[in-house]
């Protein structure tokens, strides 16, 4: 269980480091300069694939568990469903109009901006409840039978960013983190 619980909260840390990069490129284009739209794109595909295929499904067994131990985070629940359907609709509307950026092919500034804002907010929100709400709860109540459901939900895989085997595909990004956390000890 303590290794569930602590597989959920390290993917909630390495998400909002994604978004306060994802962040520091939007406010490069809210400032009307060229924001790395690779970049971008990159964090919100990495987001897509392995925060809504892999993660988010499993959370969703947990939080069906988490129901049948306490009917009374039925309605946090529900709300936190919910949002994983927005953030998976937003973050592909997102990624759609990141990599016509990258084309260079706005359509719509405003709508490139607001699909981003709408990202950011939904995600943080949504692991800000999870993080406040429901896995202390879920630590609490939840048995071994359950968190071994939560795990066979989706198919063992590697992280591919943060996990020991980095994708080719996200190297560039991962060599930034890295380099990032090393100048935020200095």
């Amino acid at each position: 269980m303590a290794n569930s619980l602590a597989v959920w909260h390290a993917d909630h840390i390495n998400f909002a480091r994604l978004l306060d990069l994802l962040e520091e490129q939007v406010d490069i284009f809210h400032r009307g300069d060229r924001p790395n739209y690779n970049l971008m794109g990159t964090i919100v595909y990495y987001m897509r694939s392995f925060g809504d295929c892999v993660h988010h499904p499993r959370e969703d067994v947990a939080y069906a568990r988490l129901i049948e131990r306490d009917p009374g985070m039925q309605v946090v629940v529900n709300r936190l469903l919910q949002e994983h359907r927005v953030i998976a609709n937003v973050g592909e509307a997102l990624l759609n109009r990141l990599n016509e950026a990258e084309g260079d092919v706005i359509s719509s500034c405003a709508a490139l901006e607001a699909a981003a804002a709408m990202y950011l907010v939904y995600y943080r929100n949504h692991l800000s409840t999870e993080e406040r709400h429901v896995m202390p709860r879920a630590a609490q109540l939840l048995t071994q039978e359950d968190w071994a459901a939560v795990a066979a939900s989706v198919p063992a895989s590697s992280d591919p960013l943060f996990g020991g085997n980095v994708q080719e595909r996200f190297a560039k990004l991962h060599k930034q983190i890295c380099e990032e956390r090393l100048s935020s000890q200095d």
